[in-house]
Protein backbone atom coordinates (compact mmCIF):
# COMPACT_ATOMS: atom_id res chain seq x y z
CA UNK A 1 0.00 0.00 0.00
CA UNK A 2 1.34 3.48 -1.03
CA UNK A 3 1.62 5.92 2.28
CA UNK A 4 -1.70 7.47 2.31
CA UNK A 5 -2.42 11.04 0.89
CA UNK A 6 -5.03 13.72 0.39
CA UNK A 7 -6.94 12.94 -2.53
CA UNK A 8 -9.27 15.45 -4.90
CA UNK A 9 -11.71 13.53 -7.22
CA UNK A 10 -14.15 15.93 -9.65
CA UNK A 11 -16.31 13.17 -10.10
CA UNK A 12 -16.92 10.19 -7.83
CA UNK A 13 -20.25 8.77 -8.00
CA UNK A 14 -20.30 7.36 -11.87
CA UNK A 15 -18.69 4.64 -13.16
CA UNK A 16 -14.94 5.01 -13.67
CA UNK A 17 -14.67 8.09 -10.65
CA UNK A 18 -17.25 5.44 -8.22
CA UNK A 19 -14.57 2.60 -8.87
CA UNK A 20 -11.08 5.34 -8.33
CA UNK A 21 -12.76 6.53 -5.46
CA UNK A 22 -13.20 2.90 -3.84
CA UNK A 23 -9.91 2.00 -4.71
CA UNK A 24 -8.33 5.36 -3.06
CA UNK A 25 -9.81 4.42 0.08
CA UNK A 26 -9.24 0.65 -0.08
CA UNK A 27 -5.36 1.64 -0.57
CA UNK A 28 -5.70 4.18 2.94
CA UNK A 29 -5.78 7.57 1.11
CA UNK A 30 -8.13 10.22 2.53
CA UNK A 31 -10.59 11.01 -0.43
CA UNK A 32 -12.92 14.15 -1.31
CA UNK A 33 -15.01 13.89 -4.49
CA UNK A 34 -16.86 17.20 -6.01
CA UNK A 35 -20.12 16.36 -7.29
CA UNK A 36 -23.72 17.68 -7.76
CA UNK A 37 -24.63 15.68 -5.08
CA UNK A 38 -27.32 13.84 -6.71
CA UNK A 39 -26.25 10.03 -6.31
CA UNK A 40 -24.21 8.18 -2.87
CA UNK A 41 -20.62 8.39 -3.21
CA UNK A 42 -18.46 5.10 -2.12
CA UNK A 43 -18.31 4.56 1.35
CA UNK A 44 -15.13 6.74 3.23
CA UNK A 45 -15.34 9.50 0.54
CA UNK A 46 -15.98 12.97 1.97
CA UNK A 47 -18.78 15.11 -0.42
CA UNK A 48 -18.33 18.55 -2.05
CA UNK A 49 -21.27 19.50 -3.81
CA UNK A 50 -20.81 21.70 -6.74
CA UNK A 51 -21.80 22.23 -10.27
CA UNK A 52 -18.25 21.46 -12.04
CA UNK A 53 -20.18 23.20 -15.24
CA UNK A 54 -20.31 26.17 -13.55
CA UNK A 55 -17.36 27.93 -12.74
CA UNK A 56 -17.82 29.93 -10.08
CA UNK A 57 -20.13 26.80 -8.22
CA UNK A 58 -16.80 24.79 -8.62
CA UNK A 59 -14.65 27.65 -7.63
CA UNK A 60 -16.15 28.45 -4.18
CA UNK A 61 -16.80 24.85 -3.28
CA UNK A 62 -13.34 24.09 -3.22
CA UNK A 63 -12.06 27.41 -1.52
CA UNK A 64 -14.64 27.24 0.77
CA UNK A 65 -13.02 23.94 1.84
CA UNK A 66 -10.06 25.82 2.95
CA UNK A 67 -7.46 22.68 2.18
CA UNK A 68 -4.74 21.31 -0.52
CA UNK A 69 -4.60 17.93 -1.57
CA UNK A 70 -1.74 15.71 -2.59
CA UNK A 71 -2.86 14.89 -5.69
CA UNK A 72 -6.22 15.76 -8.08
CA UNK A 73 -7.57 13.76 -10.80
CA UNK A 74 -10.72 15.28 -13.20
CA UNK A 75 -12.81 11.91 -14.38
CA UNK A 76 -15.56 13.83 -15.78
CA UNK A 77 -14.29 16.78 -17.99
CA UNK A 78 -16.10 16.35 -21.72
CA UNK A 79 -15.65 20.45 -22.58
CA UNK A 80 -12.75 22.96 -22.89
CA UNK A 81 -15.27 25.51 -21.22
CA UNK A 82 -14.66 22.94 -17.96
CA UNK A 83 -11.05 22.21 -18.35
CA UNK A 84 -9.91 25.93 -17.60
CA UNK A 85 -11.54 26.70 -14.34
CA UNK A 86 -10.38 23.36 -13.19
CA UNK A 87 -6.90 23.91 -13.47
CA UNK A 88 -7.19 27.74 -12.87
CA UNK A 89 -8.69 26.48 -9.29
CA UNK A 90 -6.50 23.51 -8.70
CA UNK A 91 -3.14 25.10 -9.90
CA UNK A 92 -2.14 26.40 -6.27
CA UNK A 93 -4.37 23.78 -4.12
CA UNK A 94 -2.00 20.48 -5.36
CA UNK A 95 1.05 19.41 -7.10
CA UNK A 96 -0.35 16.97 -9.52
CA UNK A 97 -3.75 16.99 -11.88
CA UNK A 98 -4.94 13.95 -13.87
CA UNK A 99 -6.90 14.68 -16.84
CA UNK A 100 -9.30 11.67 -17.63
CA UNK A 101 -9.38 12.03 -21.53
CA UNK A 102 -10.20 9.06 -24.18
CA UNK A 103 -8.29 7.05 -27.07
CA UNK A 104 -11.93 8.81 -29.29
CA UNK A 105 -9.16 12.02 -29.75
CA UNK A 106 -7.34 10.24 -32.92
CA UNK A 107 -9.21 10.33 -36.01
CA UNK A 108 -10.17 6.85 -37.22
CA UNK A 109 -9.68 7.39 -40.68
CA UNK A 110 -5.69 8.02 -40.01
CA UNK A 111 -4.85 5.62 -37.17
CA UNK A 112 -1.53 3.17 -37.38
CA UNK A 113 -0.94 -0.13 -35.28
CA UNK A 114 0.00 0.92 -32.32
CA UNK A 115 -1.13 4.14 -32.38
CA UNK A 116 1.41 6.21 -30.40
CA UNK A 117 0.47 8.73 -28.49
CA UNK A 118 1.56 11.46 -30.26
CA UNK A 119 -0.14 11.85 -34.15
CA UNK A 120 -1.09 15.07 -36.64
CA UNK A 121 -4.15 13.56 -37.25
CA UNK A 122 -6.92 14.40 -34.27
CA UNK A 123 -10.32 14.79 -34.25
CA UNK A 124 -12.04 18.19 -34.09
CA UNK A 125 -15.62 17.82 -33.71
CA UNK A 126 -17.95 15.42 -31.53
CA UNK A 127 -16.65 13.62 -28.27
CA UNK A 128 -13.35 13.21 -29.07
CA UNK A 129 -12.66 16.41 -30.59
CA UNK A 130 -14.02 18.48 -27.13
CA UNK A 131 -12.01 15.82 -24.76
CA UNK A 132 -8.80 16.88 -27.48
CA UNK A 133 -9.26 20.10 -26.71
CA UNK A 134 -9.63 19.46 -23.25
CA UNK A 135 -5.57 18.57 -23.43
CA UNK A 136 -4.81 21.16 -25.33
CA UNK A 137 -5.91 23.49 -21.97
CA UNK A 138 -3.20 21.06 -20.44
CA UNK A 139 -0.49 21.34 -22.51
CA UNK A 140 -0.98 24.96 -23.50
CA UNK A 141 -2.78 26.31 -20.82
CA UNK A 142 -1.97 27.92 -17.93
CA UNK A 143 -0.53 25.39 -15.06
CA UNK A 144 1.56 27.53 -12.92
CA UNK A 145 3.41 25.37 -10.90
CA UNK A 146 0.87 22.05 -10.86
CA UNK A 147 2.00 18.92 -12.57
CA UNK A 148 -0.56 17.42 -14.96
CA UNK A 149 -0.78 14.12 -16.89
CA UNK A 150 -3.39 12.98 -19.03
CA UNK A 151 -5.17 9.34 -19.34
CA UNK A 152 -6.55 7.75 -22.51
CA UNK A 153 -8.50 4.93 -21.69
CA UNK A 154 -9.96 2.84 -24.73
CA UNK A 155 -13.36 0.89 -23.78
CA UNK A 156 -13.68 0.58 -19.65
CA UNK A 157 -15.73 -2.21 -18.37
CA UNK A 158 -16.36 -3.42 -15.48
CA UNK A 159 -18.84 -3.43 -12.56
CA UNK A 160 -20.84 -0.66 -12.56
CA UNK A 161 -20.86 -0.18 -16.18
CA UNK A 162 -23.56 -1.45 -18.58
CA UNK A 163 -22.18 -4.26 -20.97
CA UNK A 164 -21.03 -4.49 -24.67
CA UNK A 165 -18.31 -2.69 -26.46
CA UNK A 166 -19.36 -1.95 -30.19
CA UNK A 167 -22.74 -0.89 -31.74
CA UNK A 168 -25.28 -2.30 -31.71
CA UNK A 169 -24.78 -4.10 -28.48
CA UNK A 170 -22.67 -1.09 -26.75
CA UNK A 171 -23.67 -0.81 -23.22
CA UNK A 172 -26.41 -2.83 -23.69
CA UNK A 173 -29.24 -3.12 -20.61
CA UNK A 174 -30.39 -6.38 -22.24
CA UNK A 175 -26.99 -7.84 -23.01
CA UNK A 176 -27.07 -10.87 -20.92
CA UNK A 177 -30.82 -11.89 -21.58
CA UNK A 178 -30.14 -11.61 -25.32
CA UNK A 179 -27.31 -14.02 -25.07
CA UNK A 180 -28.55 -16.58 -22.21
CA UNK A 181 -31.86 -16.80 -25.01
CA UNK A 182 -29.56 -17.74 -27.96
CA UNK A 183 -30.64 -14.27 -29.81
CA UNK A 184 -27.89 -14.00 -32.41
CA UNK A 185 -26.01 -10.26 -32.19
CA UNK A 186 -25.83 -7.36 -35.05
CA UNK A 187 -22.81 -5.64 -34.64
CA UNK A 188 -20.87 -3.24 -37.46
CA UNK A 189 -18.29 -4.64 -39.32
CA UNK A 190 -19.41 -8.84 -37.74
CA UNK A 191 -17.32 -7.69 -34.91
CA UNK A 192 -14.07 -8.05 -36.23
CA UNK A 193 -12.51 -4.55 -35.10
CA UNK A 194 -9.37 -5.11 -32.65
CA UNK A 195 -9.48 -3.38 -29.32
CA UNK A 196 -8.01 -3.42 -25.79
CA UNK A 197 -10.52 -3.15 -22.78
CA UNK A 198 -9.34 -2.23 -19.60
CA UNK A 199 -10.85 -3.41 -16.35
CA UNK A 200 -11.94 -0.04 -14.63
CA UNK A 201 -10.07 -1.46 -11.72
CA UNK A 202 -7.07 -1.08 -13.56
CA UNK A 203 -7.52 1.75 -14.52
CA UNK A 204 -8.26 3.50 -11.59
CA UNK A 205 -5.05 1.64 -9.49
CA UNK A 206 -3.09 2.87 -12.91
CA UNK A 207 -3.73 7.02 -12.07
CA UNK A 208 -3.30 6.00 -8.25
CA UNK A 209 -0.22 5.20 -9.56
CA UNK A 210 0.68 8.57 -11.49
CA UNK A 211 1.15 10.40 -7.99
CA UNK A 212 4.92 10.79 -7.01
CA UNK A 213 6.17 9.76 -10.24
CA UNK A 214 8.05 12.48 -11.82
CA UNK A 215 8.29 10.25 -14.96
CA UNK A 216 4.49 10.89 -15.43
CA UNK A 217 4.92 14.95 -14.89
CA UNK A 218 3.04 16.62 -18.29
CA UNK A 219 2.55 13.47 -20.28
CA UNK A 220 0.11 12.04 -22.03
CA UNK A 221 -0.56 8.43 -22.15
CA UNK A 222 -2.44 5.57 -24.00
CA UNK A 223 -3.64 3.21 -21.19
CA UNK A 224 -4.87 -0.25 -22.92
CA UNK A 225 -5.54 -3.20 -21.30
CA UNK A 226 -2.61 -5.91 -21.81
CA UNK A 227 -4.82 -7.98 -24.67
CA UNK A 228 -5.75 -7.15 -27.98
CA UNK A 229 -8.89 -8.93 -28.84
CA UNK A 230 -11.73 -8.59 -31.50
CA UNK A 231 -14.89 -6.86 -30.26
CA UNK A 232 -16.74 -10.25 -30.98
CA UNK A 233 -14.63 -12.11 -28.66
CA UNK A 234 -15.72 -9.69 -26.38
CA UNK A 235 -19.38 -11.35 -26.40
CA UNK A 236 -18.14 -14.49 -26.58
CA UNK A 237 -16.33 -14.06 -23.43
CA UNK A 238 -19.15 -12.89 -21.80
CA UNK A 239 -21.27 -16.08 -23.15
CA UNK A 240 -18.65 -18.32 -21.66
CA UNK A 241 -19.26 -16.87 -18.37
CA UNK A 242 -23.05 -17.28 -18.66
CA UNK A 243 -22.57 -21.29 -19.60
CA UNK A 244 -24.25 -20.72 -22.78
CA UNK A 245 -23.51 -21.34 -26.43
CA UNK A 246 -21.49 -18.46 -27.45
CA UNK A 247 -24.10 -15.72 -30.14
CA UNK A 248 -24.15 -15.79 -33.82
CA UNK A 249 -22.98 -12.61 -35.08
CA UNK A 250 -25.04 -11.13 -37.50
CA UNK A 251 -22.79 -7.91 -39.64
CA UNK A 252 -23.46 -4.77 -40.29
CA UNK A 253 -21.80 -2.97 -43.04
CA UNK A 254 -19.25 -0.51 -41.73
CA UNK A 255 -19.84 1.57 -44.88
CA UNK A 256 -24.03 1.42 -44.62
CA UNK A 257 -24.23 2.03 -40.33
CA UNK A 258 -21.36 4.99 -41.26
CA UNK A 259 -23.71 6.77 -43.94
CA UNK A 260 -26.52 6.34 -41.31
CA UNK A 261 -24.77 7.43 -37.91
CA UNK A 262 -21.32 9.20 -39.35
CA UNK A 263 -20.53 10.92 -35.66
CA UNK A 264 -19.82 6.89 -34.61
CA UNK A 265 -16.78 6.52 -36.81
CA UNK A 266 -14.72 6.58 -33.80
CA UNK A 267 -16.39 3.45 -32.98
CA UNK A 268 -15.43 1.68 -35.93
CA UNK A 269 -11.71 1.07 -36.55
CA UNK A 270 -9.14 -1.07 -34.93
CA UNK A 271 -8.03 0.56 -31.74
CA UNK A 272 -4.24 -1.12 -30.67
CA UNK A 273 -1.50 0.75 -28.58
CA UNK A 274 1.48 -0.03 -26.99
CA UNK A 275 1.58 0.13 -22.72
CA UNK A 276 5.49 0.79 -23.51
CA UNK A 277 5.22 4.38 -22.47
CA UNK A 278 3.58 3.28 -19.52
CA UNK A 279 5.94 0.36 -18.65
CA UNK A 280 8.88 3.17 -18.99
CA UNK A 281 7.59 5.65 -16.77
CA UNK A 282 7.24 2.91 -13.73
CA UNK A 283 3.05 3.24 -13.83
CA UNK A 284 1.05 0.42 -12.98
CA UNK A 285 0.66 -0.98 -16.02
CA UNK A 286 -2.85 -2.76 -16.36
CA UNK A 287 -2.79 -6.61 -16.68
CA UNK A 288 -5.87 -8.04 -15.69
CA UNK A 289 -7.12 -10.58 -18.61
CA UNK A 290 -10.11 -9.86 -20.41
CA UNK A 291 -11.88 -13.04 -19.40
CA UNK A 292 -11.19 -12.26 -16.26
CA UNK A 293 -12.19 -9.16 -15.71
CA UNK A 294 -15.50 -9.70 -17.93
CA UNK A 295 -16.31 -12.90 -15.44
CA UNK A 296 -16.03 -10.05 -12.17
CA UNK A 297 -18.10 -7.92 -14.52
CA UNK A 298 -20.79 -10.36 -15.42
CA UNK A 299 -21.14 -11.72 -12.16
CA UNK A 300 -21.47 -8.03 -10.61
CA UNK A 301 -24.87 -7.33 -12.94
CA UNK A 302 -26.39 -10.82 -12.08
CA UNK A 303 -25.75 -10.69 -8.34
Amino acid sequence: MSDPARILLIGGSGFLSGTLAQQAVSQGHQVWAVTRGQRPLPAGVTSIVADRRNPESLQNAIQDTGLEWDFAVDCICYDPEDAAPAIAVLKNRTPHLVFVSTDFVFDPYHRVFPQPEETEHYLTDGYGGKKRLCELEYLNGDTGDMAWTVARPCHIYGPGSKLGCLPLHGRDDDLIEKIKAGQSLQLVGGGHFLQQPILARDLSDLILSFRNNAQTHNEIFCTPGPETIESSEFYGIIADVLGVARPQIEEISVHQYLAENPGQATFCCHRIYSQDKLKASGARVPATPVAQGLREHVESLLS
